[in-house]
């Protein structure tokens, strides 16, 4: 199977992107949002920033089912991981450590 032709175009969008994307994190950062609403926005502009890694960069989106498999599996993976620490540091709170 032949790999897709992907013009150059395409690519040079993308690094545009990704550069408007890095800097509307930074002018993000330099504003008070409130709460945890920096973070949230942050974090939104940094997954789409790593989907556009992902897809285009490193070839995914012109992939086989099984490379999108592979990467469906390695991502739940990561969410499993982060929700299972995430459980251990929302708990530690319940027991009562004296002197604390």
């Amino acid at each position: 199977m032949a790999p897709p032709i992907v013009s150059r175009q395409l690519y040079y969008r993308v690094c545009a992107t990704l550069l408007v994307l890095t800097l509307l994190t930074i002018g993000i950062a330099f504003l008070d949002l409130g709460g945890y609403l920096n973070t949230i926005v942050a974090i939104t502009i940094a997954i789409c920033k790593a989907l556009l890694v992902l897809l285009f960069f490193m070839h995914v989106r012109y992939s086989s089912r099984l490379t999108w498999v592979c990467v469906g599996a390695g991502l739940f993976w990561l969410v499993l991981l982060l929700s299972l620490t995430m459980s251990d540091y929302l708990t530690r709170s319940w027991l009562a450590v004296p002197g604390w």
